[in-house]
């Protein structure tokens, strides 16, 4: 029997060894390093890093509102032209201007 083989056994009893209390805090641990890393990898990792997201999600809705305000500017002018358009043809056409009648 090689040497990996005869050590498998032994860390499969030494898992079963370990208490349910045990397992809760190694993976509590785990998860809260896996965290902190992933807000240092963010650049996120120092007190403020909730205050920053806030502010993020903040100006990120801002934004959406402005966009939202934008289109809505842009379909108004739109629909404004096209009216003041289709009215100066109907006034063209009737001739109500004072225009010299044909």
């Amino acid at each position: 029997m090689t040497e990996p083989e005869q050590q498998q056994p032994a860390l499969v009893e030494n898992m079963l060894l370990l208490r349910r209390e045990d397992f809760d805090e190694l993976l509590d641990r785990a998860a809260e390093r896996g965290a902190e890393r992933c807000l240092a990898h963010l650049g996120l990792e120092n007190g403020s890093a909730a205050k920053d997201i806030r502010e993020l999600r903040d100006l990120l809705e801002a934004w959406r509102d402005a966009r939202r305000t934008a289109w809505q500017t842009i379909i108004k002018v739109v629909t404004t032209a096209l009216l003041a358009a289709l009215f100066f043809g109907i006034i063209v056409k009737l001739e109500l201007l004072g225009g010299s009648p044909k």
